[in-house]
């Protein structure tokens, strides 16, 4: 006899503390309607039927028989105790091996000071890189200006008509400050329709804008020499800085020129003059 079968199973019944409390009466009512569905007459095509039907009866012979029944019923609470020992030693397992992997874990993770070590070398490096940087940055605009300074050292040259320069070259440019204003960008925009600009130096007081003007050629001089040009609002005023016609104008002072002048305070009364026409001029235009 197999003892795995589940007697109270083959009869259809609950098995466990369920069937344990079942009378005769009930199992012998389960034997009943059990061996009609199992007769191996209503079942003349099944080969297993006699097995099976065998196998029925023993079971209710086992059942009904009080001794053998108690023993099938110890035997099933065994099983079961042991089934829930193995259960609960799973579940020890489990937690153990679940405790074990978190001990490996946490051994295995960075030490917390150590890793504050780290952030902090991280970020003093990254802190050293910006500094320098910085002052990178700060050293480059010095480089920058230094440089800037070499034209303002022509600028002079030119202002005092030194170093070899061809002053018929040079236009001294003039405009009113209550107009338009001018850039030493925007006057070279302005005079390389004449011809190559060499260089522009902006020397201005508060009520009146001024600048000379270099030009590459002589020809590019007398060209933008006596044009209207510049902003309609605020036209500039153009002289040669030797002009190379005398001109009529009131007689050119002999005293030193003020730092502030850019040629003689001859042309100055001559420049307010032909500025005024010019404002005219743009005035009658608009």
């Amino acid at each position: 006899m197999d003892m795995n079968v589940d007697h109270y199973n083959v009869l259809g019944l609950p098995s466990g503390e369920e069937g344990a409390k079942l009378s005769e009466k009930e199992i012998s009512k389960a034997y009943r309607v059990k061996a009609l569905e199992l007769h191996p007459d209503k079942r003349p095509d099944d080969p297993q039927a006699h097995a099976n039907f065998q196998k029925l009866k023993t079971s209710y012979e086992i059942l009904k028989d009080e001794k053998a029944r108690k023993l099938f019923d110890d035997l099933l609470r065994v099983k079961r105790e042991q089934f829930h020992r193995q259960a609960q030693y799973d579940v020890k397992r489990r937690r153990m091996v679940s405790d074990l992997e978190e001990r490996e874990r946490a051994a295995n993770a960075p030490d917390p000071a150590s890793k504050a070590r780290e952030e902090e070398e991280r970020i003093t490096k990254k802190l050293k890189e910006e500094i320098a940087r910085i002052r990178a940055m700060h050293a480059n605009k010095g480089a920058s200006g230094s440089r800037k300074e070499a034209p303002g050292t022509r600028k002079e040259s030119v202002a005092d008509g030194g170093g070899g320069l061809n002053k018929e070259k040079v236009l001294k440019v003039s405009w009113e400050k209550g107009g338009e204003d001018y850039t030493a960008e925007g006057l070279r925009e302005v005079f390389a329709k004449f011809g190559e600009v060499e260089d522009v130096v902006l020397k201005s007081s508060r009520k009146k804008g001024s600048a000379l003007v270099v030009m590459a050629s002589k020809e590019a001089a007398v060209a933008a020499t006596g044009n209207v040009c510049g902003h309609i609002s605020n036209p500039l005023l153009v002289l040669p800085l030797e002009p190379a016609v005398v001109m009529e104008f009131p007689p050119r002072s002999m005293e030193p020129e003020p730092s502030s002048n850019l040629v003689g305070a001859g042309y100055q009364s001559f420049e307010e003059s032909v500025l005024k026409k010019l404002q005219k001029a743009a005035e009658k235009q608009k």
